[in-house]
């Protein structure tokens, strides 16, 4: 089996997850940690629309568009 290598980063949210102590701490973590990529995504989207890469025909089209996976 290979072992796993872990980056710097990483190795710094493992030591800092020793102090997830409760169910109630960790819903709490996964809450700040979501609303942290969910601000990044804002910011990609703010930029994309700045470049006008997306426009409002753009996000209206995203509502029309069937992406389930077919089943046969």
């Amino acid at each position: 089996m290979e072992a796993t290598v872990f980056n710097p980063a990483q190795q710094h949210l493992l030591q800092m997850m020793s102090h997830v102590n409760t169910p109630e701490a960790l819903a709490e973590l996964d809450n700040v940690i979501s609303a942290y990529f969910a601000e990044k995504v804002d910011e990609e989207m703010d930029a994309l629309w700045k470049e006008g890469e997306i426009t409002l025909d753009t996000i209206e089209q995203w509502g029309k568009e069937h992406m389930r996976t077919p089943y046969k």
